[in-house]
């Protein structure tokens, strides 16, 4: 079916349903609504050359990922991340370019990107503290949203994340709650924003109990099952080992449990752990009840809700930047308990 037959269907205008398929908001909601549910019910699929032509935009999203030494970008949260964005996309009658690129290529990556008209707009992934990204795609003027976000970029910029510092926060206050005092941190690299801020989160409640963070109970890493598995290892043979652990990736959470394991240790009942899970739809963290007590945010929705907002730039370039926080929950599992 094509946008006549559609057209004709609904006895509407061709402007109308195209209008209403790619959310110009002059269309109502009711009419946005019955056009879309015809459109899927029918099979319709717009003519991609045509609307390019028509439109003078490539109907493609760019996502540029680095290949690095220090940080591995394609794993389980992007691909959960690539899902709920590409749903988006594809309701809209966009497709996905993804750029595997060098560190050091990245920033020509974004420049080629612009000067070949391939995309329409940029969805940035893995923000730093301070991200020479956000700067370079404002001056190709090229529309972007970021996941996460980075706080030392003053200008302004769209952008979507989680409340990482309020979700350690409330996690590390949940230990104390249990009577835990000799708590790990098992971080990401301190050099990306959300690590940052969950080192923060956690710092914020022992200063509240004026308790310091140990550093030797401290670590920032690739979040890997290996590098989670040898810092539980080495913490805890140490004479006063930590009770409980706070872990940034349930993948990393995966080596820690094996740690416990090895030591003769029970998680749960003798070693506590708390991790992040983006509850992940090819990761699940237990069915019934919860493996790990977990701050939990679906990455899933954050790609659905980023992609919608790159969108909403991309067919109004002049609207003001918008920003959104996802708050995560404390889902309580089985691998947490009171201090032994």
């Amino acid at each position: 079916m094509n946008l006549k037959e559609l057209a004709k269907h609904l006895k509407l205008s061709q402007t109308t349903v195209s209008r209403a398929l790619n959310g110009y908001p002059e269309v109502s909601e009711q009419t946005r609504q019955r056009v879309q549910s015809a459109a899927r019910s029918l099979n319709y699929s717009p003519n991609t050359r045509a609307k390019s032509l028509a439109t003078g935009r490539t109907q493609a999203i760019g996502h540029v990922l680095p290949i690095s030494a220090s940080h591995e970008m394609v794993n389980p949260v992007f691909g959960d991340f690539i899902a709920g964005a590409g749903r988006t996309y594809s309701a809209a009658g966009y497709e996905i370019v993804i750029s595997l690129v060098q560190d050091q290529d990245e920033a020509a990556a974004y420049r080629n990107l612009h000067a070949r008209g391939s995309v329409d707009g940029i969805l940035v992934h893995g923000p730093h503290m301070s991200d020479p990204r956000i700067p370079l795609l404002r001056e190709l003027g090229l529309p972007f949203v970021v996941h996460g976000r980075a706080s030392q970029e003053t200008g302004p910029y769209s952008w979507l994340d989680i409340n990482n510092q309020r979700a350690f926060e409330r996690a590390t206050e949940f230990l104390l709650h249990l009577g835990h005092r000799r708590i790990a941190l098992v971080n990401g690299l301190e050099f990306m924003d959300f690590a940052f801020r969950r080192r923060a989160g956690f710092e914020a409640a022992l200063a509240a109990r004026d308790l310091k963070p140990d550093p030797a109970l401290m670590r920032s890493e690739e979040m890997t099952e290996v590098s989670g598995y040898r810092a539980a290892r080495e913490m805890l043979a140490r004479d006063d080992a930590p009770t409980a652990f706070l872990v940034s990736s349930m993948i990393t959470a995966i080596g820690i449990r094996r740690a416990i394991h090895e030591a003769g240790l029970e998680m749960g009942r003798d070693v506590s752990v708390i991790t992040h899970d983006d509850d992940l739809g090819y990761l699940k963290n237990g069915h019934s009840v919860p493996i790990f007590t977990a701050t939990r945010s679906s990455v899933r929705l954050a790609g659905e809700q980023a992609a919608a907002m790159l969108l909403d730039l991309i067919r109004d370039p002049a609207r003001t930047p918008k920003t959104q926080v996802l708050e995560a929950e404390l889902i309580i599992g089985a691998s947490t308990g009171p201090a032994p």
